[in-house]
């Protein structure tokens, strides 16, 4: 196979099993070549065209969900990473991608494979010069200097989770160790922004750190999910955790189970950002007896309608962190609030339309100089 033939079908794979970019999911489009790229936002918000692949389809290890997995019957493909530097470099250069998503089937264990994300990493860094976007995956079993190393070199880390906790992987992925292959890496990256200087990271800081979760594919609650979510953002200080609904793959062991709805997936967005944004903690998320969130209200909502409509907020004297608890007011919004009521008290819900604030949203849950305003009642 050629290089861009190797690429085509690592990347066909890759669009089978559950989707993470940068800081958001793909949103496939192809190049003249028929590679798939994908875009993704930075953190500064601006979108760039992101490749997303392998360095090798092959893996010994055999996740239950996995497309990857030991044993399953399809064509594998590996590059070295001199091939996969040279191809990307042609890529990127050509226009097709700015900006690089690194991660691996595991061979001869995960610290061989992640001296190949490094290697393939400094390569292009060093020999090519290339300064753009660079997220690399951190392979279960790397050393804690593999790990600084990728720091070096990369704009993003990351090491799937997969499973909320250590019984829930052990029915999901079997050969792979909770504790010790996949949070122990992530303690490492908080470990070294914390105690050395940034400069010492590309660019002069230290890369931001993600992970990624299986969804429905072995039993495990939401509750479970986002209370470990909540750990890795408050211990950690992940900057995201993506969700992705399982899907059967064929040749796999989970062929046959159902696929899980993508509002389950969406539910748990919803309730991460409440975590990581918006002063929310875990215990105050509206679960249901089976410890999962209400697939037919966003979270937010679900939990103003048990505690804001008896009690609604005061908009001319909230706090910030009790204003961005009102649906339809994020942090812009309340921003935005806590300025225009220092010249004027908020009367009426025109003066938060003015504001850009979802006014309809709001209005069952909010008092405006002591009063509940007048709305409509949405018949849905």
């Amino acid at each position: 196979m050629s290089s861009l033939e190797k690429l085509q079908s690592l990347t066909d794979q890759m669009h089978l099993e559950p989707s993470e970019d940068a800081d958001c999911p793909a949103m496939p489009a192809k190049h003249k070549n028929d590679v798939m790229v994908g875009t993704a936002a930075l953190p500064n918000g601006r979108q760039i065209k992101l490749l997303k692949t392998l360095l090798t389809s092959a893996c010994e290890r055999n996740c239950y969900y996995c497309p990857f997995r030991a044993g399953r019957d399809f064509r594998r493909a590996t590059f070295t990473p001199d091939e996969m530097a040279e191809t990307f470099t042609a890529i990127n250069r050509a226009g097709a991608a700015e900006g690089v998503f690194l991660s691996s089937g595991i061979i001869r264990g995960g610290i061989s494979s992640q001296d190949k994300l490094i290697d393939t990493a400094e390569i292009l860094r060093h020999k090519y010069r290339f300064n753009g976007y660079i997220h690399l995956k951190i392979m279960p079993g790397a050393e804690r200097a593999q790990v600084e190393r990728a720091m070096q070199l990369a704009n993003r880390v990351s090491i799937n989770l997969e499973a909320p906790n250590t019984s829930r992987l052990e029915k999901l992925a079997p050969r792979k160790q909770f504790l010790d292959e996949l949070i122990q890496p992530l303690r490492w990256v908080e470990e070294i922004r914390r105690s050395q200087p940034q400069h010492l990271g590309w660019n002069g800081r230290w890369p931001s750190s993600v992970t990624q979760f299986v969804v429905g594919a072995v039993g495990e609650s939401d509750l479970e999910l986002l209370e470990t979510t909540e750990k890795t953002y408050r211990q950690l200080r992940l900057q995201r955790a993506y969700f992705s609904a399982f899907h059967p793959i064929e040749g796999t062991p989970l062929e046959n189970l159902p696929a899980t709805p993508l509002v389950r997936q969406n539910r748990l967005y919803e309730a991460s950002f409440l975590l990581r944004d918006y002063g929310f903690s875990v215990e105050e998320l509206p679960f249901d007896s089976h410890g999962n969130l209400p697939l037919n209200l966003d979270p937010k909502l679900a939990w103003a309608e048990m505690y804001l409509n008896e009690k609604p907020v005061e908009l001319n004297h909230a706090s910030r962190q009790e204003l961005m608890r009102v649906p339809g007011i994020g942090a812009k919004g309340a921003a935005a609030i806590l300025t225009a009521r220092q010249q004027n008290k908020l009367q009426e819900l025109e003066d938060l339309k003015r504001l850009g604030i979802n006014s309809s949203k709001a209005a069952p849950f909010i008092l405006l100089n002591g009063k509940k305003p007048a709305h409509q009642l949405s018949l849905i």
